[in-house]
């Protein structure tokens, strides 16, 4: 039986997490359940930017966001999308690092020296190549270098945009528009700051050769010398290695920036900031706040029964879940306060149809902290559920209608 919603079966999990003792906090006593906040974190986070998101990049747990959603233009922060495309073409063996592409008239004039935009200066009709393109991207936010590569995959620069945006719903990014390579500005190339995010943990995770450019602070190209455009990088004590800034009259000022400190990784974007100083120290902020106010928690121990899903037409009712992989379940949850709240939800598109095979990823324990701080983490089955007899499903159907009437 199929529910008419996605995500509408859900079913509620009380973590059992008292008195956890952490040092980083004091030792405070967490509480589950529902009802209203007891407490807001400490240092509560306020921005000026117009849309913001951070986020743990190794769970995903959003830490702050505001106006996450809302699709605006994102100027050179979605050249990030067109490093992705390329990124993907260059492990798949279609591009190697060493083969050129041709600057056309169209790249020269469009992002390159008569443009008046960022480029990287390549002369028309020669040839660069491309992992000197992708320093040009990256370091000097190229638009010319930008062209280049769309054209040289996608044949024009409108043909590489629909790879992009292919691109983008693989990797799971849904709202996205890209209309171009560059970010210049167009109506309809826009993104949110959480598929921004999104799209740098993507590659952060599968290319890590390639994100280590995002680091490099200077790059020589012909008789030019370029800085890296990151102001973030030489900021002591903030570990930040990457990504990417963007500005247009449209889209204001923004960055999307990842940093490493104490052996956590987070990710931030900030948009439509009115300068740069303020994008600067608006980021900073963001990243600073993080990373005093959040540590990462372990919830339950490798292997260890995180709950159970719904299956229907199967040799039993529920199958258990536990974490993926073979470590243990861990989130990322505020430092404090003393007595914070918990509300932890077992969320999957059910009930589950068999067979479920044990490692499938069929839910997703999703944690919230009375200070509004989400974290997800994929949970996967336990064991094997086969299909069960016709009878079997016939007497299971009249069982799960007669469950969703008990809980009307």
């Amino acid at each position: 039986m199929v529910l008419p919603a996605a995500r509408s079966s859900f079913r509620l999990l009380c973590l059992a997490i008292f008195a956890v003792s952490l040092v980083a906090a004091g030792g405070p006593a967490w509480l589950c359940g529902g009802g209203p906040a007891l407490a807001q974190a400490s240092g509560e986070f306020t921005t000026r930017a117009k849309r913001a998101i951070l986020m743990d990049a190794e769970t995903g747990a959003v830490l702050f966001q505001f106006n996450a959603d809302e699709l605006a233009p994102p100027a050179s922060m979605s050249k990030l999308m067109t490093l992705e495309v390329l990124f993907q073409a260059m492990k798949q063996g279609k591009v190697k690092p060493e083969d050129e592409f041709l600057m056309s008239e169209y790249a020269w004039r469009t992002g390159g020296a008569p443009s008046g935009t960022s480029a990287m200066f390549v002369p028309i009709n020669t040839r660069a190549r491309v992992d000197e393109l992708v320093q040009g991207i990256i370091v000097q936010s190229g638009n010319d270098a930008a062209i280049a590569v769309a054209e040289a995959l996608g044949g024009t620069e409108e043909g590489f945009a629909k790879l992009m945006e292919q691109e983008a719903r693989r990797i799971g990014l849904k709202k996205s528009t890209f209309r171009n390579s560059t970010g210049l500005y167009h109506p309809e190339h826009l993104m949110t700051a959480r598929e921004l995010a999104l799209l740098a943990q993507h590659i952060i995770r599968e290319y890590p050769e390639e994100y280590k450019i995002f680091a490099q602070r200077e790059f020589d190209y012909r008789k030019h010398k370029f800085y890296n455009r990151n102001p973030l990088l030489s900021a002591e004590g903030l570990g930040v290695d990457g990504l990417k800034t963007g500005h247009t009259k449209e889209a204001g000022y923004g960055i999307v920036v990842s940093a490493v400190a104490n052996g956590r990784r987070l990710i931030g974007v900030v948009m439509g900031m009115a300068d740069e100083k303020e994008r600067r120290e608006e980021a900073r902020r963001l990243l600073e706040w993080g990373q005093r106010s959040f540590a990462k928690f372990t919830l339950f121990d490798a292997n260890e029964e995180v709950g159970s899903a719904r299956v229907w037409g199967g040799t039993q009712f529920y199958v258990p879940l536990a974490a993926k992989g073979n470590g243990p379940l861990s989130v990322v949850l505020p430092r404090f306060p003393a007595n914070q709240k918990l509300r932890a939800e077992l969320v999957y598109d059910g009930p589950l149809k068999p067979p479920v095979k044990k490692g499938d990823q069929v839910a997703r324990l999703r944690v919230t902290s009375s200070s509004n701080a989400t974290t997800e983490v994929p949970l996967v089955a336990a064991e094997d559920v086969e299909a069960a007899t016709v009878w079997r499903q016939g007497l299971d159907s009249l069982v799960f209608l007669a469950l969703r009437w008990v809980n009307l």
